[in-house]
């Protein structure tokens, strides 16, 4: 019992800090629709530990905008999704920020709108389903949008720029 319980412990040191490792990976998109709502976007995803995806924020450098999203949201969402749908992570859009632009685009005139997401895998495309939640309580699909994989971004750890001589104060 005692080896065990080393064990765990010592899986748990090394887990922490290798459990979320922040990644931004740009898509195209694959078809008209969505080049006209979003054009290129960029996903600010945390890997976990053993290698899921989860998305945080949708960048979108042509349109100047984020948006904030969160895990989760009600089952009516899937129920909105139209027959066949293989796609399953549900993420709200928080209204602060660019959220609220971005859920009048994708669902326009609906109270409350939602994004969801097939797997999140480097280098392989990705479809998006906005659903949105109307005043007389319905939740209807609005868009399918089909991105293709463009790359990820490299960028450098925060601790590698501030200890760089040269680097500019942030204020």
């Amino acid at each position: 019992m005692r080896r065990f319980l080393i064990a765990v412990m010592t899986l748990s040191a090394v887990a922490g800090p290798a459990s979320a490792e922040t990644r931004y990976l740009a898509y195209d998109p694959s078809d008209r629709i969505t080049q006209a709502l979003t054009r290129s976007i960029t996903l600010e995803a945390e890997r976990g530990l053993f290698g899921a995806i989860s998305v945080r924020r949708i960048l979108s450098f042509s349109r100047g905008g984020s948006a904030e999203v969160r895990r989760g949201g009600p089952d009516a969402v899937r129920r909105a999704l139209p027959a066949g749908t293989t796609e399953t992570a549900v993420y709200s859009i928080t209204p602060e920020g660019g959220g609220r632009a971005l859920g009048r685009a994708l669902c326009p005139g609906s109270d409350e709108a939602w994004m969801v997401l097939g797997r999140v895998r480097l280098a392989r495309p990705l479809t998006v389903h906005a659903v949105g939640r109307w005043s007389d309580g319905t939740y209807r699909h609005c868009v399918k949008l089909s991105y293709d994989w463009r790359g990820e971004w490299a960028v450098p750890p925060a601790s590698a720029v501030a200890d760089e001589p040269n680097a500019p104060v942030a204020r």
